[in-house]
């Protein structure tokens, strides 16, 4: 049972970046639309509302019905997609009598990341498929684990500046299986990978990449790098802790110098808009750009590491 904050976050996604996300091509804010046999664009999208409406077939309403009715898909599979595409939490369980989510139990998984293992699914997928230093996976402490109906997980912990446990996510590592992604109730996974920033020296270059994988291909590259779910998702403190490396504070509250922001933001209109979110944060934020038929960083490292060998 997903909780109403919860849901009104699905429902804010912008709607545009939902269509995109979809594959729909947006131009001046309409589409051709899916649902009929449509020669001229005739959705059209409300930015202010939030929502699509046809005035053909009369198809309409918001981020979660565009994918309920695009994808075929109940309400609840919708949800989750959304969830999926834009690394929101959702409650995994959460007993009707309790009225707020309980704390995340770090106790409970902290024993996972001290000892990792590696399934041989979690291995193809981190070495064979994405290409991963060794070393970057130790340091992230990555580790993988099975389920009762034997479905093979990669587990990624969340760790806040001072090293403590604040979130797990869990990712299916079954090739179009559904949820892509599971939290356990209560994590916060917000900025991935805070504990490089005491690493960072004045002068620095610091990476910002979006989900955890571009950020361990980036760790990979020799980079130091953080990442974040989506500018729409940061919470206070995490725009706070930003703008304070920005202006020279380090995560313990010491003036330095700021480090250096740069970030390889998609190929897509997601992936543009995200970057010019961030830059309002962080208005030194450098931007370089991805070469042609390479969707995200992690594809560019993959296919660089390809032509030097």
């Amino acid at each position: 049972m997903m909780e109403k904050y919860e849901l009104q976050k699905l429902r804010d996604l912008p709607i545009e970046g939902v269509a995109e996300r979809l594959g729909l091509q947006v131009r001046m804010h309409k589409c051709l639309c899916p649902f009929h046999d449509d020669r001229h664009p005739s959705l059209s999208f409300s930015v202010r509302r939030n929502t699509f409406r046809c005035f053909v077939c009369g198809a309409s309403g918001g981020p979660i019905d565009l994918v309920m009715k695009y994808l075929g898909k109940d309400f609840r599979d919708a949800c989750r997609w959304l969830a999926d595409e834009n690394n929101i939490i959702l409650t995994e369980y959460q007993p009707k009598e309790v009225e707020s989510p309980k704390p995340f139990d770090a106790s409970r998984y902290e024993r996972f990341f001290e000892r990792p293992w590696l399934s041989d699914e979690a291995r193809r997928f981190l070495f064979d498929e994405r290409k991963l230093d060794e070393r970057v996976v130790r340091w992230c402490r990555l580790t993988s684990w099975r389920d009762r109906q034997g479905v093979p997980w990669l587990q990624t912990p969340y760790y806040d500046r001072e090293g403590r446990l604040v979130g797990v996510q869990n990712r299916n590592l079954v090739r179009g299986a559904t949820p892509r992604f599971r939290f356990p109730q209560g994590a916060e996974c917000g900025i991935y990978n805070l504990p490089v920033l005491n690493r960072l020296r004045e002068g620095d270059d610091l990476w910002i990449t979006e989900g955890c994988s571009d950020c361990w291909a980036m760790l990979s590259s020799g980079h130091k790098a953080i990442a974040i779910p989506s500018a729409t998702l940061l919470s206070k403190n995490d725009v706070e802790l930003l703008q304070g490396l920005s202006s020279g504070a380090s995560p313990f509250g010491e003036v330095g110098g700021a480090p250096s922001f740069h970030m390889y933001p998609d190929r897509d209109a997601p992936g543009e808009r995200l970057f010019q979110q961030l830059q309002r944060v962080l208005p030194s934020l450098q931007r370089h750009q991805l070469p042609q038929g390479c969707k995200d960083f992690s594809e560019y490292y993959v296919k660089r590491l390809g032509v030097r060998g």
